[in-house]
């Protein structure tokens, strides 16, 4: 299985989070493979560029040498499009960035790892798994 991994996880994990940590080894351990989604990539490095964190830089770089970094497509893009067009006509409408890491989830068959899974209830074809409630 591939695990994509929310910009919170990867902020929990920045920060040591225990549990998050051994979700992550375990999984690993089984053979999963975990991805970064490109536009979570892009939410962590524009907060250290705004804000410059120089520890926390160096552990999000050992994460992303650990951690393959996803690569969006026209498939990506048009899965997005079609995930905002679906949210907006059912009056539940999500975050850009969040339509755009589940766009590259469902695409690519991944299952999403976030902590506030209520942003990404509404898309239709989204694998989820909550780390900080639910094991591998």
């Amino acid at each position: 299985m591939t695990y994509a991994l929310d910009t919170n996880i990867i902020s929990y994990w920045i920060q040591k989070n225990p549990q998050i940590a051994e979700k992550l080894h375990l999984a690993l351990q089984l053979g999963n493979m975990i991805v970064i989604p490109p536009s979570a990539y892009y939410e962590i490095r524009r907060g250290f560029k705004h804000k410059p964190a120089l520890g926390k830089e160096f552990a999000f770089s050992l994460i992303c040498q650990l951690c393959e970094i996803g690569e969006t497509n026209l498939a990506v893009w048009e899965q997005a499009a079609d995930i905002y067009a679906d949210t907006r006509k059912s009056g539940k409408s999500v975050d850009d960035n969040d339509i755009l890491i589940a766009a590259f989830c469902i695409v690519n068959g991944y299952t999403l790892v976030p902590h506030n899974t209520k942003h990404f209830t509404n898309i239709k074809g989204l694998q989820l798994v909550d780390w900080m409630k639910n094991s591998v």
